[in-house]
């Protein structure tokens, strides 16, 4: 019987750049949200790739910003911890981009910690002109000596499974954490509240920031039925921002209703009835109090 590997692996990087894309492509599987706006993510969410005897548990963490409120404080604070700790990093970048001050300081962080670290340059579908990755290339490669460098595309999913080869040769001999068909640690009331607040940000544009929290407070099956009941209040910071979520007699929150739903029932494999709520907390990002009734670990506010 061949000896079993894991690596806990910490994705890091600028927001926006498509960590979130090519953890869920990794996977096979939606488990984190994606949206046009950066600093979706805010939990460091634990994706599990198996593949044979080696597991990947992947921890997708938030885009390393300059904070300008105690929720992004903790996000950053959550990147920096994740950085510690870990078997390997995954750095994600553009690759049309040079690197820039967030990605010089993780590297330089990986290089006090003694940290391997595999660079994945991604959104190479909208690169026309491929001959620009060799500049990008050796511009990392001058301030970091990379395990691997691998260009690929969330999008489409090329260089994917390259990527996933680089990364399981950080795996060392060691019994798996998780159940070979496990995708991810999160309960489902979190993911149920990651797809709806998905859908607000996607559905709204511009017009919500990130003041907006998603809480369920019920998802249960019903008794012999496939049914099952999910409760979510949505927390907005102002009267008109939960005004644009409601709609006009009620049209957006329906839609975002709908296709949460939808998503819901792809994932967890049942019928879903979904009920939502909306609420003002006004300043819900600068009071800690509410951040740890919503779920974020207080370990990162101290």
């Amino acid at each position: 019987m061949a000896e079993q590997k894991s690596a806990f692996i910490a994705i890091v990087g600028r927001p926006n750049v498509g960590k979130s894309s090519i953890l869920n492509r990794i996977l096979g599987q939606k488990i984190t949200i994606v949206s046009s706006k950066p600093q979706t993510t805010r939990n460091r969410i634990i994706g599990v790739y198996t593949h044979g005897d080696t597991q990947l548990v992947f921890i997708d963490t938030p885009g390393l910003h300059k904070p300008h409120n105690s929720l992004g404080e903790y996000m950053v604070r959550s990147v920096k911890e994740s950085v510690g700790g870990v078997d390997a990093c995954l750095l994600t970048a553009e690759c049309d981009r040079l690197p820039g001050d967030t990605e010089k300081q993780l590297m330089a962080r990986f290089k006090a910690q003694h940290i391997p670290a595999v660079l994945a340059l991604n959104k190479i579908d909208k690169l026309a002109d491929k001959s620009q990755l060799m500049e990008k290339l050796a511009a990392y490669s001058r301030e970091f000596d990379f395990e691997d460098i691998v260009p690929v595309s969330a999008q489409n999913g090329s260089g994917i499974k390259e990527l996933v080869a680089a990364l399981e040769k950080q795996a060392g001999e060691c019994t798996h954490f998780f159940d070979d068909d496990a995708l991810t640690d999160q309960p489902d009331r979190v993911l149920a509240g990651e797809i709806v607040r998905e859908k607000i940000l996607r559905l709204t544009d511009k017009e919500i920031p990130h003041g907006a929290a998603v809480v369920v407070e019920r998802f249960k099956q019903r008794e012999n039925s496939d049914i099952t009941d999910v409760d979510a209040t949505i927390y907005c910071e102002r009267d008109g921002h939960k005004g644009i979520i409601i709609g006009k007699g009620g049209a957006m929150l329906k839609k975002i209703g709908t296709y949460a739903r939808q998503d819901m029932e792809r994932f967890f494999g049942c019928k879903i009835n979904l009920r939502l709520w909306v609420k003002v907390k006004e300043g819900w990002r600068d009071r800690e109090d509410i951040l740890r009734s919503l779920g974020y670990d207080a370990a990162n506010f101290d």
